[in-house]
């Protein structure tokens, strides 16, 4: 997962936000998030704001997005279990529909 984030810096956050959406992040990462604010607040020039809230207002995502990928999430990790025989992995979900939609950031 490491090569993911090389020069990519953003995308860690962006990745971080949909497994936040979905319900799914994990504590070390959301802790890694937090103290990353002041950086993230000095690189895009704001001066308040959670990462959630910056990641969101650098993305342009919609208030209705976290419900959006939750109803995604919900269906399709059915039908991936239906279909695999196994649970659908959250990290790999947040991968992909970052990948999909918003072209790797």
């Amino acid at each position: 997962m490491s090569d993911r984030y090389e020069d990519k810096p953003f995308l860690r956050f962006v990745d971080a936000w949909v497994l936040k959406a979905n319900g799914h992040l994990d504590p070390a990462t959301e802790n890694y998030c937090k103290a990353m604010v002041p950086q993230l607040r000095q690189s895009f020039g704001v001066t308040g704001g959670s990462w959630e809230e910056i990641v969101a207002q650098q993305m342009k995502f919609g208030p209705e997005l976290p419900a959006q990928i939750q109803r995604i999430w919900a269906d399709g990790q059915q039908r991936f279990a239906a279909g695999n025989g196994e649970a659908a992995d959250p990290w790999q979900f947040a991968m992909i529909f970052v990948d999909r939609n918003f072209g790797r950031s």
